[in-house]
């Protein structure tokens, strides 16, 4: 009788166990779930420290707050509906089937040597930053509860359809588009939809200053998002491998030749190099590589840095030339980078046939990246700010929207 216990105990418990655990190869697990960590760390605390110090004091914590929700609501969203969406097996060459929702029939391993929850939990990181960056483009001014819903439908009908565009196989990762770890997919996407809130929030009210708040604070987001950085790209890898470590050594390299570039330009345009500065560069470069990490060599990802660096800084200046308040520079650093960079991919990857084929494939990945995110971003904030509006009233915006959304302050008297 006991024999027999022991027998069915090994049933129930065991054999499921050891099923799940079948070619999952245990250093390839050991750095995904290193590198999922690492990613989330970017949006909290990364994310929200580097915008929390660039807004005013009135809005640190407003700022703060939109990347925490993020990191709930899509968290959440990602395991009922987002995930199927974006790596559901389908025919379509649009959009992921539904025989994941709610993470149904997940089981076994993913590319053979990680669990399958794992790349669930890895994926679902990249979707939290991509809704938090945009908020960088609406600070100061976004009514919150609209921001919930914008961040939940958003995720869900854009984010989730063009990650199945590339990495899913939809059809611009079937025309042979390259992208390693989120150029289009988390940036260009990102800072598409950032220009379009920006034109459909509004400029902010006038201000005496708009200047950063609180500098260490953004010196202590970006470096966390650098050291972040090596598992959103290195992590793209899926296992502890040779292309993770060309990723890992690219990433570090292309930031620091952004620094450079930004250094540089700021040199020649303001005749002093700012710290906040140097911040954005580090992100401009990690930006730019992203699409390019595990293609290229460790000379090209200096090339994309430092040109990175250069020319997002000068981009800055677009929202004044185009008349459009984007608060945190989203459009410039991550859209612009993002395009750089996916263009940069086709440009220097090595082990390819036509360079010159592969800048067209780029080209047109941007376009389809750029055109699909532009029209159902203002599609969803047109439709919120026709049911409750997107930007507070100005008396609330004058006071702070740490107090009039939120009840609280970031700093005492």
């Amino acid at each position: 009788m006991r024999k027999f216990k022991n027998i069915l105990f090994a049933m129930v418990f065991l054999l499921p166990l050891n099923a799940f655990a079948e070619g999952i190869d245990s250093g390839d697990t050991a750095w995904l779930l290193t590198s999922t960590a690492l990613v989330l760390m970017m949006t909290i605390p990364g994310l929200f420290l580097f915008y929390g110090g660039l807004v005013r004091k009135k809005n640190v914590l407003s700022t703060i707050t939109h990347s925490f929700a993020a990191a709930a609501l899509i968290s959440v969203s990602w395991v009922l509906i987002g995930y199927t969406l974006a790596f559901g097996g389908s025919e379509s060459q649009f959009v992921g089937s539904l025989d994941h929702i709610g993470l149904k029939n997940i089981i076994g391993a993913a590319n053979g040597t990680i669990p399958d929850y794992l790349f669930v939990a890895f994926q679902a990181t990249f979707a939290i930053i991509t809704v938090a960056l945009i908020t960088g483009a609406i600070a100061e001014r976004a009514k919150f509860a609209s921001y919930v819903l914008f961040a939940v439908l958003w995720s869900t009908l854009i984010y989730s359809p063009l990650c199945y565009w590339v990495w899913g196989g939809g059809w611009i990762g079937s025309m042979g588009a390259l992208d390693f770890a989120g150029g289009t997919v988390v940036h260009m996407s990102s800072g598409t939809a950032a220009l379009v809130a920006a034109f459909m929030y509004g400029r902010r009210a006038k201000s005496s200053s708009n200047t950063p708040h609180n500098v260490p604070f953004v010196v202590a987001g970006a470096a966390l998002l650098w050291v972040g950085w090596f598992g959103f790209n290195a992590g793209s890898a899926l296992g502890a491998n040779g292309d993770a470590a060309l990723a890992f050594l690219n990433t570090n390299t292309a930031a620091a030749a952004a620094v450079i570039g930004w250094m540089l330009s700021e040199w020649v345009s303001k005749g002093v190099p700012t710290v906040v500065g140097a911040a954005s560069g580090a992100i401009a470069g990690l930006v730019a590589i992203t699409p390019a990490a595990g293609f290229v060599d460790p000379i090209s990802s200096l090339y994309i840095g430092l040109i990175a660096g250069i020319i997002c800084s000068y981009a800055c200046s677009l929202k004044t030339q185009f008349g459009f308040d984007d608060t945190l520079d989203v459009v410039a650093i991550h859209g612009i980078g993002g395009l750089w960079g996916t263009i940069a991919t086709g440009i220097f990857a090595v082990g390819i046939a036509s360079n010159f084929a592969q800048v067209v494939i780029q080209m047109k990945a941007a376009a389809g990246t750029i055109i699909f995110v532009a029209i159902g971003t203002y599609i969803i904030l047109f439709v919120i700010d026709q049911l409750f509006g997107l930007r507070v009233d100005e008396e609330s915006e004058t006071k702070g929207l740490d107090i009039s959304e939120h009840g609280n302050e970031a700093y005492g008297d």
